[in-house]
């Protein structure tokens, strides 16, 4: 994974409470066994109108939105099924960062292992930002270092992240590379052990 310290850039909105992994990745799209490609399927009942057409309605189709890689999200994101896949989704899509009020416990544990940075905000900071952003290019700057998010503006908020997983991310590791950090123990644990164990 990446190292992920201090990420800047430009927001989109999706102001809608329960988004549930079917709706960030629908079922047909979990057959693939690569953790990539699954950015263009991402939202896809939303993003896709019948016959393939991008839905000019859906919000992160609006051409200010394109290439952005902060989503600022409602309440109970990533709900649903805990698919890997849903967080494998938004990165191949370009987020690194999502900001809400709540998450499924297990969607925010499946973006930490996946190198994206889950935040949470009170509702009145979200709502805040989202005003801010829509319909008009509107960046923000996560220092994850110093756990802190601010604009140009002099809008700060400062949140809360669990000390290891803040120490996975800035080091870009997942969990078997953590676990290769201690090759040397489990190596001579190996060595020494009885051989009827």
């Amino acid at each position: 994974m990446n190292p992920f310290q201090i990420h800047e850039g430009k927001a989109a909105v999706l102001n809608r409470d329960n988004v549930d992994t079917d709706q960030i990745i629908p079922k047909q799209f979990l057959k693939r066994i690569e953790k990539t490609g699954y950015g263009k399927y991402a939202f896809f009942d939303w993003r896709y109108e019948q016959h393939g057409n991008l839905n000019h309605e859906f919000e992160l189709n609006q051409p200010l939105y394109e290439g952005a890689t902060i989503l600022l999200a409602g309440e109970n994101f990533g709900c649903g099924s805990s698919r890997e896949h849903a967080p494998w989704a938004l990165s191949d899509y370009g987020f690194r960062v999502i900001i809400a009020p709540s998450f499924a416990d297990i969607f925010h544990q499946n973006c930490l292992k996946n190198g994206m940075l889950p935040v949470k905000l009170p509702r009145e900071k979200v709502i805040e930002l989202m005003r801010k952003a829509e319909g008009k290019e509107y960046s923000l700057t996560v220092n994850l270092v110093d756990q802190t998010i601010w604009d140009e503006s002099g809008l700060t908020a400062s949140f809360e992240i669990d000390p290891h997983w803040k120490d996975m991310l800035l080091n870009g590791r997942d969990e078997i590379a953590y676990t290769l950090l201690y090759e040397k123990n489990i190596s001579q644990y190996e060595s020494e052990k009885q051989a009827w164990v």
